[in-house]
């Protein structure tokens, strides 16, 4: 019997032993201690943009994600896919592997006018992806050259548009900006024509160099050209004042109901992250948002932070989508 239990303590021994040789882990430990997918995340998550750098939802992503490292512990590269009207990032989005470590910025209604446009037979919608937080809502905006002399308010360029032809900006093909102009076409019978550029910058350039007769964009792309005059904003397309163009009338103010216009922007990952990891990204999203600092940097861009989580955040965008569907005959759907 004796030597049967001093067998049993030198096994007893040697297994202590062993396990601290091991870093003293149980499978349990282990799990905590974290290894994989055990302590998300781990590794840096990437940022997918669907437009080009110094844009605006560039600009606001590189101001929003040092704030969200700093919750999620781990670097997020934000990384420019431009192209296709933003179906180049998007597409790659959706396609990718919902391990969580790929995000990416949605922008609405663009996104929403890419796959219901029939001729581009898309298999995409807003149900491929796990939509996590709304970021910015950024109403339209239409600004004139300083020194335009046709017209002055946007009462003057309605009336004048209606026995002239004009040409405007928009961001692409069922952009916000473009269905703002065919809406304003459809319901005051003016005849302004869309011309399609690669973006605000581009399009301010335009519209500064004489090309075009009217910049028709979002409040955070033509808050600082109004500010130094380079060019003059005349009417805000939502039902409410912008708080960065308090000296600018909607158009509802100016007697003209029946057009708005904004984007919005958020973050969403591919369809199939797990749930667990999508709250992880939210808590940090959301610490991030709300930072007062980052609120005021945003502001100082001319951008409106709008945190929407989750669900919230889903119906803003299938709201969008009805929006669209209502309007696709100005685009010959």
């Amino acid at each position: 019997m004796k030597k049967i239990m001093m067998v049993l303590l030198i096994l007893t021994f040697a297994l202590s032993l062993a396990a601290c040789n091991s870093g003293g882990q149980t499978a349990s430990s282990k799990k905590e201690a974290g290894s994989g997918e055990d302590n998300f995340p781990n590794k840096p998550i990437t940022l997918i943009v669907s437009y080009d750098a110094g844009g605006g939802t560039d600009s606001g992503a590189r101001v929003l994600m040092p704030y969200v490292e700093k919750e999620l512990g781990v670097a997020v590269n934000v990384v420019n896919k431009p192209g296709g009207s933003g179906w180049i990032g998007w597409g790659e989005l959706a396609r990718a592997k919902p391990d969580g470590y790929t995000i990416g910025y949605i922008n609405s209604p663009n996104i929403i006018t890419g796959y219901l446009d029939p001729k581009f037979k898309r298999e995409e919608n807003l149900d491929s992806f796990s939509m996590i937080a709304n970021h910015v809502t950024d109403p339209g905006v239409i600004a004139i050259r300083s020194d335009e002399d046709r017209f002055s308010n946007i009462k003057e360029l309605i009336e004048y548009a209606k026995t002239h032809k004009l040409t405007a900006t928009t961001s692409g093909v069922g952009s916000n900006d473009h269905f703002a102009i065919l809406g304003l076409n459809e319901e005051f019978g003016t005849q302004i024509t869309p011309v399609h550029t690669k973006g605000a910058a581009d399009g301010s350039t335009k519209v500064m160099g004489g090309h075009v007769d009217i910049f028709v964009a979002k409040v955070g792309e033509a808050v600082k050209l109004h500010e130094s005059k380079q060019l003059k904003a005349i009417s805000v397309l939502t039902k409410e004042r912008s708080p960065f163009l308090t000296d600018v009338p909607t158009l509802e103010e100016s007697g003209f109901d029946g057009v708005s216009s904004w984007s919005s922007r958020g973050i969403a990952a591919p369809k199939g992250v797990d749930e667990e990891k999508i709250e992880i990204i939210l808590a940090a999203l959301e610490k991030g948002i709300k930072n007062k600092e980052q609120v005021d940097k945003m502001a100082n861009m001319g951008l409106q932070v709008d945190f929407k989580a989750g669900n919230e955040y889903m119906k803003v965008l299938k709201e969008d989508e009805q929006r669209v569907k209502d309007q696709g005959h100005l685009l010959g759907w």
